[in-house]
């Protein structure tokens, strides 16, 4: 059994008419229980559950300081390639925007290393755009054997994988995989991916099974904001981390919030998410999973990111940028989306210290493993 069997059994329409008829009682109901299940979480992302947003907010830090401290992981997103043979309407990478591809070297990419390493960081994210052919498993062989010396953590991601290629990285240094289902909404999934590997939303969907059968450290969830109804959406992330939870107990899971932000002749949101309802469901997601990890990325403005980090993100990036050797070189390429919160990592972290909270440069160390 894959998740596929259990996506299968919920109907799209019928879970956000559920989602939508939750009551002010049924959120009560939900605050009050000492643990959470998947109708609580309905509750607390329904329309119904706004005006209970600020005893959310207050419950949210609390589990979240009793499971993580007052501690933020930070990480930094390392873009190797912006090549793509994906169409996809959101995407700056996407194979019909005319721009100028480019996937970087060995001496590229060591020269990216050096300005990241200097900013602190011990936790690397690497990113590339779905080309197969030029940026496949032999290019992350080589790239994980360049970056593992420099690095305790190095994350991916890059084009899903088969179970036995993920079997082969694992063991050059690869601990943590995000994989994006962008939305689970079937017929709208196919209209954002009409060309492409990326278009099979059946093998995306059982990308992160092949991950937990490789036994990957941790595996990382989440939908594009903004393509669907994202209360329907996040149910279903909501369902997908529940039975991976279950299923592969041994790996870690993290939950990010990216929501659509514009590139060069982009696709504007079908469904626009503010900020409030942002916080409604960084704080939904956390009353119902004390364990996850919650990840929030530069696409948010400082603001919001100031705030937010006390309402249950356990991880920020900073100094990000979204273009192949963007931190070392003048010459920019495209990047995948526009960046919000532009400040230095130095800033992050004066701005993390000035809130009481404790910045950690790295996700674990294999040696404790």
């Amino acid at each position: 059994m894959s998740f596929s069997t259990l996506f299968e059994q919920h109907n799209w329409d019928q879970v956000k008419q559920s989602i939508y008829a939750k009551t002010g009682a049924d959120v009560e109901r939900a605050l009050a229980k000492p643990e959470r299940d998947l109708e609580d979480f309905k509750a607390l992302i329904s329309p119904a559950a706004m005006p209970y947003l600020e005893q959310m907010a207050v419950l949210s830090q609390q589990l979240t300081q009793k499971r993580f401290g007052k501690t933020l992981q930070l990480y930094i997103p390392l873009y190797l390639s912006n090549e793509c043979q994906n169409i996809c309407t959101y995407c700056g990478f996407s194979l019909d925007n005319p721009i100028p591809r480019t996937t970087l070297t060995d001496e590229q990419l060591l020269k990216e290393v050096e300005v990241i390493k200097s900013y602190g960081y011990n936790h690397v994210l690497l990113v590339t755009g779905e080309a197969n052919k030029t940026v496949g498993v032999p290019y992350f062989k080589n790239a994980l054997q360049l970056l593992r010396p420099h690095f305790s953590h190095i994350s991916m991601e890059v084009q899903p994988l088969d179970q036995e290629e993920y079997e082969e990285l694992i063991p050059l240094g690869l601990n943590t995989v995000l994989v994006y289902q962008e939305t689970y909404h079937q017929e709208d999934y196919k209209k954002h991916h009409p060309k492409g590997k990326k278009s099979n939303f059946q093998y995306r969907l059982e990308t992160p099974d092949r991950l937990g059968r490789a036994e990957i450290h941790k595996i990382g969830l989440g939908v594009l904001i903004g393509l669907e109804d994202w209360r329907t959406d996040s149910f279903f992330t909501a369902l997908h981390l529940s039975y991976l939870e279950r299923k592969y107990w041994k790996t870690k899971y993290s939950l990010s919030f990216p929501r659509l932000r514009p590139f060069s002749g982009g696709l504007p949101p079908k469904v626009e998410m503010n900020d409030r309802e942002l916080v409604q469901l960084i704080c939904a997601y956390r009353i119902f999973n004390e364990e996850v990890e919650l990840s929030l990325s530069t696409r948010e403005s400082h603001t919001f990111r100031n705030n937010a980090i006390k309402l249950g993100i356990t991880s920020i990036s900073a100094g990000s940028k979204t273009d192949p050797g963007g931190y070392a070189s003048q010459e920019k390429a495209l990047e995948q989306f526009e960046i919000s919160d532009d400040r230095t990592p130095a800033e992050i972290l004066s701005m993390i210290r000035s809130q009481g909270y404790e910045a950690v440069w790295k996700d674990w160390d294999a040696v404790l493993s």
